[in-house]
């Protein structure tokens, strides 16, 4: 009896004196974003200070979020949610952590966490050494420009082949330059959506009008020569601009603003997820009046407003096979039509485009890779350009028609792609391309407004490429990257035709079959000397093939005519840079020297100037050169977001072997210096305010320095105020000081659009 007794007392005592073994520690806490609205889709994790997990966490009804906890020492707890920087804080003790204290997220900033996908496969930025910039989607929603290819010149580096923006510019005018290597109506960098080209397929430039921003999730801008993963048009970087998804049963976003210059927009965005079917849909329409260019002193009454609208819509479905296989097919189409700053002068494109893609992942394969994916496309489209040119008098008081011009284009391509990783610290890709391009340009040309001639022009293109790419990391400090490339095209039944309507003789020349390969290597080297401070280095060779329209196609902008060149051959590069990066807490630096020297690269070479007429000719011009410093940072402190970023690029004409006049001399459409910067601040109340300037010194319209266009600056603001959860009220003032600064001299000076306003609502 005593022994029993005995047992009951001490297990009475034990049950009262230690209760807490029993009891369940619970933590709960808030999740919300910088406006103070609840994020619904955070991922907790809960972690010992050795990295063993030690809760379980899941959201209630009313919003908070609840961690079980097994532990009551110290713990770990990380908060990540996507579009958010990841949260990571470290309590020493369970007892001494404020219940429903509000865990607030912000946008990633430019610092080493941000993942991006412009090498191909996801890697952090602080582990590449390529120069990447990503911007997000509350970057692009906090600007006041309401285009992409505008909020793109926040980027250092990053230039059009003119000053003037897709709202109000030619189309043949939209090609991308980055790091100054030279402006070309082409482009010299490639422009990705969902992973195909939207480098126009007979011109090479970029319609950025294809793209509506709400249908964006970020954009990634890869600076410096990548061919040896992308291929052509890549010879100065790559942007890559990632569609935005459906990531729940059901979302839908709105906008619609009206500004000056008789602007006004409205577009959607919405789709859903239903078992294993999803599927999105974007409309958009945009149109502007725009303004006339011509400096008002030199106006006559041939002057117009250059203006556009457009529209936009695409429709995508998708489907999931188990958890290993996605399928989707995308369709598109665009049309547009533009005044282009005189009575006469407009044109139209008309842009239908489709997408089958899919991925695979091979989870069950027993090896010692790991995730290995295989992804696709298969995409094809038509479209048909068709533009007006005409003649100006000296007094702007008469224009007569000289073309009319109508460039139909067809293509259809595929990529595929295959990842994996090996033993945890080498991930290896491989990918094979092909893409054929047909266009023609079908002119009537025009003589005191009478057609005297018919000509057609143009030809097809065949390309076929194969990649490889080793990422390893080598030890904890040292991550080397390896790269190569081949690429093989050929130009054939090319041809141009000339029909004179008054004598009906007709006139053909037959253009040889040609064909040109380029091997494109890359290979790079990152030392991360402390957790905050790393080195790198990369080499590489680039190139860029001249496109149906600079081999066939001639083309007339104000009293300019410029001729096609059917013996162009490809511009390729070699580049060199080197840099440091370091990031300590909130703030990022990034640094980086950069040499980039083209051979034979295609150029506007001036044959003749009469006061009436400027004519010039496409042509391999030799050797150029661009050389120079790229510098960013990025500050956070509370609610405020600070970055600048400075570009100067030395780009001048090394060789000229035809015309040595030339050598010395400054690129064309290339600034020397270029300066960046941006505020943005937020808070939990839902205001939104900020600040994007941008600077740049003088350049040159021509390749024999005579016109010079000024430096100028720009600052836009934009401010707005959410209402609940989903309503938001939102200004724009693009070029508050009302900046009027050259655009182009042909000879006769155009100048940027005025100060522009805009007002809208967006529900999200």
């Amino acid at each position: 009896m005593k022994p029993l007794i005995i047992v009951l007392v001490f297990g009475f005592l034990s049950v009262y004196a230690f209760p807490q073994a029993n009891e369940k520690l619970i933590i709960r806490f808030k999740v919300s974003d910088s406006k103070n609205f609840p994020v619904d889709n955070a991922k907790i994790e809960i972690s010992s200070i050795e990295r063993n997990s030690v809760g379980v966490c899941q959201r209630e009804n009313t919003g908070e979020y609840a961690c079980e906890l097994n532990i009551d020492g110290g713990f770990l707890l990380e908060i990540e949610a996507e579009g958010f920087s990841i949260i990571r804080q470290t309590f020493n003790n369970v007892q001494h952590f404020e219940q429903g204290i509000v865990f607030r997220l912000f946008p990633p900033p430019l610092t080493e966490e941000v993942v991006v996908t412009a090498n191909r496969t996801e890697s952090r930025i602080g582990e590449t050494a390529a120069s990447v910039v990503s911007l997000s989607q509350e970057e692009i929603k906090s600007s006041a420009a309401p285009t992409i290819d505008d909020v793109l010149r926040q980027v250092p580096g990053f230039s059009l082949f003119r000053r003037s923006g897709s709202r109000n510019a030619n189309p043949t005018t939209q090609g991308v330059s980055l790091r100054g290597v030279g402006a070309s109506g082409a482009g010299r960098s490639l422009v990705l959506f969902d992973e195909v080209p939207l480098n126009d397929a007979f011109g090479g430039w970029t319609q950025w009008s294809r793209i509506s921003p709400i249908a964006v999730e970020r954009i990634e801008v890869l600076r410096g020569g990548a061919s040896s993963l992308y291929g052509n048009n890549s010879l100065s970087g790559t942007v890559n601009i990632i569609p935005r998804r459906v990531q729940e049963k059901y979302v839908f976003s709105a906008e619609i603003f009206g500004g000056s210059q008789r602007t006004s927009s409205a577009s959607t965005f919405f789709g859903f997820k239903l078992n294993d079917w999803s599927a999105d849909f974007v409309a958009a329409n945009f149109q502007t009046r725009g303004y006339i260019p011509i400096e008002r002193s030199a106006r006559g009454l041939a002057d117009d407003f250059a203006g556009s609208r457009n529209s936009n819509l695409s429709a995508r479905i998708a489907r999931d096979f188990n958890e290993t296989t996605t399928v989707f097919f995308k369709t598109s189409y665009f049309g547009e039509a533009r005044s282009n700053g005189t009575n006469l002068q407009n044109n139209r494109t008309h842009i239908r485009h489709f997408v089958l893609g899919g991925e695979f992942l091979f989870n069950n394969l027993k090896s010692k890779i790991q995730n290995p994916k295989l992804a696709f496309r298969v995409f094809s489209g038509t479209q048909v350009f068709d533009q007006t040119f005409s003649a100006v008098s000296d007094d702007r008081n008469n224009e007569n028609l000289v073309r009319f011009q109508r460039v139909p284009a067809q293509t259809f391509g595929f990529s595929t792609q295959f990842s994996t990783v090996f033993k945890e610290n080498q991930t290896f890709v491989f990918g094979v391309e092909a893409k054929e391009v047909r266009g023609a340009s079908d002119e009537t040309g025009f003589f005191n407004n009478r057609a005297t001639s018919q000509t057609g022009a143009g030809g097809r293109e065949r390309t076929f490429s194969i990649f490889l790419q080793d990422f390893a990391r080598i030890n904890s400090k040292i991550i080397l990257t390896g790269s190569v490339r081949f690429d093989y095209w050929k130009n054939f039944r090319a041809l141009s035709s000339t029909r004179s309507l008054s004598t009906n003789l007709i006139n053909t020349t037959d253009f040889p079959d040609r064909n040109e390969s380029a091997f494109s290597p890359q290979g790079s080297i990152l030392f991360q000397a402390t957790e905050n401070l790393s080195f790198h280095f990369l080499a590489s060779k680039s190139f860029r093939a001249p496109t149906l329209n600079e081999l066939y196609r001639g083309f007339r902008v104000g009293n300019v005519v410029t001729n096609p060149n059917e013996n162009l051959h490809a511009e390729k590069a070699g580049n060199f840079e080197t840099g440091v990066s370091f990031n300590f807490k909130d703030f990022y630096l990034r640094g980086n020297f950069f040499y980039t020297e083209i051979s034979d690269p295609i150029a506007n070479v001036t044959l003749s100037i009469t006061p009436n007429l400027i004519t010039r000719q496409r042509q391999n011009i030799g050797k150029t050169r661009a050389s120079g410093v790229e510098i960013e940072a990025e500050k956070r402190w509370r609610d405020f977001n600070f970055s600048v970023g400075y570009l100067l690029s030395d780009s001048r004409i090394l060789e000229f072997p035809a015309n040595e006049d030339l050598e010395g001399l400054r690129v064309p459409l290339v600034s020397k210096h270029q300066f960046t910067f941006q505020t943005l601040y937020a808070n939990r109340k839902g205001w939104t305010f900020s600040l994007q300037g941008r600077a740049s010194s003088a350049q040159f319209d021509d390749d024999l320095n005579q016109f010079r266009l000024e430096p100028f600056f720009q600052l836009d603001a934009f401010a707005a105020k959410s209402f609940y959860k989903n309503l938001q009220f939102f200004v724009g003032v693009e070029n508050i000081f009302n900046s009027r600064y050259s655009i182009g001299k042909t000879p006769i000076r155009s100048v940027s659009s005025p100060i522009n306003g805009r007002i809208g609502l967006r529900w999200n």
